[in-house]
C-alpha cells in the first residue's frame, strides 16, 4: 500500500471516527435527559408495598451477573495500529484511570442506567479489556492515540466505554422491555375468560365452626357444575367424597392425583381441587374458593389471589374470616364486581380457662396438646406413654393417609387412645373431636415475605384457628375449652385472643413462567435464580398487591442449574412442592432431574433401585423420619408425572407402593412411643424455649437442696424433663456458682476472723 494511500485511508477512518463519536456521545446525552424510568428511586417488590401507590422500581444492580467477552481480536482490528502507531500499555492506564475519576462521565453514565455499582463494574472490566487485548477495535484505537498525543480529550472515551458496557450488561439495552414484562400493576388483565362474564361474589365469613364453608358447599351440591379450591388435600379430598356420596359426581385434582368418577373416563362437571391446581379458562356455575385470608400467606397467596380474580364462573363463593372482607371489595372494585357478604356465629362456644394445665398428670379424655416441633411432639408423647396413657400424634410431614388414620383413632369413642399430641396441622383439614385445646408453647418457627426465619408468638388469627378446633360443632363435645401448659403462657394466650384479627391488605403475586421466558430471550446467559432475582427486583406492583417470597424456587433453580435442562422444564422441576430441609428429598430432585436431562425415563424399577425398595418398618425415630422422606420422594414422582408423563410413565404401580409404604408409617406412629424409646432409652430432649429450659432449671436447682440428688435425677429423667446431657449441662452450672461464691467469701471471711482475734487480744 502507498504512503498516499495509507494517508487517505487515515483520513477518512478518523473523520468518520470523530463523527460516530460527537454522534454517540449526542444519543446517550438525549437518552439521559428523555428517558428517566433507569434512574427513579422506587421501593423494592419482595415486601409489601404502601397501600396508595404504583411503585416503579429501581433495579437492584447486585442482581446483574457481568457477561464473560470474547478477546480474541478479528484480523482487521490490527488496522488501528497500522494507520497510527503502537499504544503504550502504561500511557493508556493513566488516561483510562483520567476517566473513571471524571465526575462527569460517572454522571451521565447514571444517567443512562450504569449506577456507581455498575459503573465501576463496567470500568474494570473495560480496562482490563484494554490493557489485555493484543489488537483494538481501529476506531477505539486511534481515539486512544489521540488522546496520548493530545488531540483528543478523555471524555471522548465515553461513548466507546458504554457500548463496552453493554456487551457485559446487555440488560442495559433492553431495561424498558424488561419493565414491561415484569409490571404486575393490573394482574385482572391476566384473565380474559373471567372478565369477559359478570360473575356474582358471594363472601360467607365467621370463625372457625360456623358453618360458612358448608353453606358454599351445599350451593356447590346444588349446582350443575363447580368447582372447590381448597388449601389441603385432605380438605379437597373430604369435598370430593362428601360430593360423590350425595349423588353428584365429582372429580379429585392435586399436584399427585388425578381421580375420574365416571366409568368413561370422562371429566365430570364437578372437581375438588388443592388451589393452585384450579383451571381459570373452564367456565363453571359455582366456584368455592376456601380459607380466602390465605391470600396474603409470603408464600402461597398468589394461589388465591389466581382463583379469586381468575375463576371463570357465574357465582364464586368466598370462605374465610371477616378480616378479609374489605379486602375483597376492594379487590373486586378494581374487576368492576360487587361482593354479597353473609355473616355467621359460631355454631358451638368455647371458653378460655382461668388456669393452665401445669403437668401431664392432668390431661383428661378429649385433650389435644399442641406443640410447634416434631421433637416436642415425640418428648410429649413419650411421657403420655409413660404415665399409662396412650394418645394419638399428628404433624404435618405425616402422609394424609396416616393423619386420617390418626385423627380416626382419636375420633373413636371405643378406642382407648383419648388424647391427641399435634402441631398446628390440625388447623385446617381434619374433623377432630376435641374438647380442650392446650398450647404447650405460644412461640412458633415462622419465614416472613423476605424469606428471613425467625421464632415469633402466634398472632390472633393463628391462635383462632387452632383454638376453633375445640367443640366442633357434630362432635360429641358441645363446648370447647382453651388453655395453655405453663402457667406463665396462659396471661398471654388471654392477650391474643382479646384481639380482633389485622384486616388483610395485600394480596401474593407470582411470575408466570410465560414472563420468565420472555426475560430469558432478553437475557440469555442469566441463570433461572439471576432471572427470578431481576424480575423480582424490576417488578412494579400497586399497593393491593406484593410479589410472593420465591426461595424455596430459587433454592431448587440453584440446585439443578448445573444440569442442562431447557427453560420451561427448568421452571417447572423449580415449582415441586418439595421439603428441603429433608436431604434425601433433595438428593432425589437432583436426581429425578438429571435422568430427565438424558432423556432416560424414570421406570418403576429406577424409582424402586433408589428408594431401595421394599422398605423396612421403622425400628426407631431416625426410621420413621426417613419413611416420611421416601414417602414425598413418590409424591414428587406422582407431581412431576402429570407434567411429564412420557418421562414419568409408572404412575400406577408408584402410587401401589406408596399406598404400602403409608400403611407401614401408620403402623410406626401407632407404636411411636417404642420408636423413641429404641432411638433414647433415656428420652428424646424436647425442644423447648429458653424460658421452659430455664423454668425447668430453676426448679430441678430449688428441688436439689430439699431432696437426695439421685431420687430427684431418676424421678425427672423418668418424667421427661431431663435428659443426661441436661443434668451435666446443670450440675456444672451449680458447681461454677459455688466455686464462685466461695471464692467471693473467702476474703471475707478471713479479715472477719483476724478482726475477732484482734479484739480478744
Amino acid at each position: 500500500m502507498s504512503v498516499n494511500r495509507c494517508l487517505h485511508l487515515f483520513s477518512r477512518l478518523r473523520r468518520h471516527v470523530n463523527t460516530r463519536t460527537a454522534r454517540l456521545a449526542r444519543s446517550s446525552c438525549h437518552a439521559s435527559s428523555s428517558s428517566g424510568l433507569l434512574h427513579r428511586e422506587q421501593p423494592m417488590c419482595g415486601a409489601v408495598n404502601s397501600r396508595n401507590s404504583s411503585s416503579s422500581s429501581t433495579p437492584d444492580t447486585s442482581l446483574f451477573i457481568p457477561v464473560t467477552l470474547k478477546t480474541d481480536p478479528s484480523p482487521e482490528w490490527s488496522v488501528g495500529a497500522e494507520l497510527s502507531q503502537n499504544l503504550d500499555k502504561s500511557e493508556l492506564l493513566k488516561i483510562v484511570n483520567r476517566f473513571y475519576k471524571r465526575k462527569e462521565m460517572q454522571k451521565l453514565a447514571a444517567e443512562n442506567g450504569l449506577d456507581a455499582r455498575l459503573f465501576h463494574q463496567a470500568f474494570i472490566n473495560f480496562r482490563k479489556y484494554i490493557l489485555e487485548v493484543n489488537s483494538l477495535p481501529a476506531d477505539l484505537h486511534i481515539i486512544l492515540s489521540d488522546i496520548s498525543f493530545g488531540a483528543g480529550h478523555v471524555d471522548d472515551i465515553y461513548p466507546y466505554f458504554m457500548r463496552h458496557a453493554k456487551q457485559v450488561f446487555p440488560m442495559l439495552d433492553c431495561m424498558d422491555d424488561l419493565r414491561k414484562i415484569s409490571d404486575l400493576r393490573v394482574p385482572a388483565n391476566w384473565y380474559p375468560e373471567a372478565r369477559a362474564i359478570q360473575r356474582k361474589v358471594i363472601f360467607h365469613a365467621g370463625p372457625t365452626n360456623s358453618g360458612k364453608t358448608y353453606h358454599a358447599i351445599q350451593r356447590y351440591l346444588a349446582a350443575k357444575s363447580g368447582v372447590y379450591c381448597g388449601p389441603l388435600k385432605l380438605l379437597a379430598h373430604e369435598i370430593f367424597e362428601k360430593s360423590n356420596q350425595a349423588g353428584v359426581p365429582c372429580d379429585l385434582v392435586t399436584g399427585e392425583e388425578r381421580t375420574f368418577v365416571k366409568e368413561d373416563g370422562r371429566v365430570s362437571e364437578h372437581v375438588a381441587c388443592t388451589i393452585e391446581m384450579c383451571c381459570v379458562t373452564t367456565p363453571y356455575e359455582v366456584a368455592v374458593i376456601d380459607e380466602i385470608q390465605m391470600i396474603r400467606d409470603s408464600s402461597r397467596g398468589w394461589a388465591w389471589t389466581r382463583a379469586l380474580l381468575g375463576l371463570c364462573a357465574e357465582e364464586i363463593h368466598v370462605c374465610g374470616e371477616p378480616a378479609a372482607i374489605d379486602f375483597v371489595r376492594e379487590l373486586m372494585y378494581t374487576t368492576g364486581e360487587e361482593v354479597e357478604v353473609h355473616t355467621y356465629q359460631r355454631l358451638t362456644p368455647f371458653s378460655i380457662l382461668n388456669s393452665a394445665v401445669e403437668s401431664l398428670d392432668n390431661l383428661s379424655a378429649g385433650d389435644c396438646i399442641v406443640c410447634f416441633s416434631k421433637n416436642d411432639i415425640y418428648s410429649i408423647s413419650r411421657q403420655i406413654e409413660a404415665r399409662g396413657q396412650e394418645c394419638a400424634v399428628i404433624y404435618g410431614s405425616l402422609p394424609p393417609g396416616t393423619k386420617l388414620s390418626q385423627a380416626k383413632k382419636f375420633n373413636d369413642p371405643d378406642d382407648s387412645c383419648k388424647i391427641l399430641v399435634a402441631t398446628d396441622a390440625i388447623g385446617m383439614g381434619l374433623n377432630l373431636s376435641i374438647k380442650r385445646i392446650i398450647f404447650n408453647s405460644l412461640v412458633k418457627p415462622n419465614v416472613n415475605e423476605k424469606g428471613e426465619k425467625h421464632m415469633e408468638t402466634l398472632s390472633t388469627s393463628q391462635a383462632l384457628q387452632i383454638a376453633g378446633r375445640a367443640g366442633r360443632f357434630s362432635s360429641k363435645f358441645n363446648e370447647g375449652e382453651v388453655t395453655t401448659m405453663h402457667r406463665d403462657d396462659l396471661p398471654v394466650l388471654k392477650e391474643i385472643l382479646s384481639h380482633t384479627v389485622e384486616p388483610i391488605e395485600t394480596a401474593g403475586l407470582h411470575p408466570t413462567a410465560e414472563q420468565i421466558e420472555m426475560f430469558a430471550y432478553h437475557l440469555p446467559n442469566a441463570t433461572l435464580s439471576n432471572l427470578i432475582d431481576i424480575f423480582v427486583s424490576l417488578s412494579q406492583v400497586d399497593g393491593l398487591y406484593f410479589v410472593c417470597n420465591l426461595d424455596d424456587f430459587k433454592f431448587l433453580a440453584d440446585m439443578i442449574q448445573h444440569i442442562p435442562l431447557n427453560l420451561r422444564s427448568r421452571y417447572v422441576f423449580c415449582t415441586a412442592p418439595i421439603n428441603k430441609k429433608q436431604p434425601f428429598v433433595c438428593t432425589s430432585f437432583l436426581k429425578f432431574a438429571r435422568q430427565f436431562s438424558r432423556d432416560e425415563p424414570l421406570t418403576f424399577d429406577w424409582i424402586c433401585r433408589h428408594v431401595n425398595w421394599p422398605v423396612a418398618p421403622p425400628k426407631n425415630i431416625k426410621d420413621l423420619v426417613h419413611l416420611e422422606a421416601v414417602h414425598d420422594v413418590l409424591d414428587l414422582y406422582l407431581w412431576l408425572s402429570y407434567r411429564f408423563m412420557d418421562m414419568f410413565p409408572d404412575t400406577a404401580f408408584v402410587r401401589e407402593i406408596q399406598r404400602e409404604l403409608d400403611a407401614t408409617i401408620q403402623e410406626g406412629v401407632r407404636n411411636i412411643t417404642r420408636l423413641i424409646r429404641a432411638t433414647n432409652p433415656a428420652i428424646t430432649s424436647p425442644l423447648q424455649t429458653s424460658k421452659n429450659v430455664g423454668r425447668l432449671s430453676g426448679m430441678a436447682s430449688r428441688r436439689s437442696a430439699q431432696t437426695s440428688d439421685h431420687s430427684l435425677t431418676d424421678r425427672l429423667v423418668r418424667d421427661g424433663l431431663l435428659t443426661s446431657e441436661m443434668l451435666q449441662q446443670l450440675q456444672r452450672e451449680w458447681s461454677k456458682e459455688q466455686k464462685e461464691e466461695s471464692t467471693n467469701r473467702s476474703p471475707l471471711k478471713l479479715n472477719a476472723n483476724k478482726d475477732k482475734r484482734k479484739k480478744r487480744k
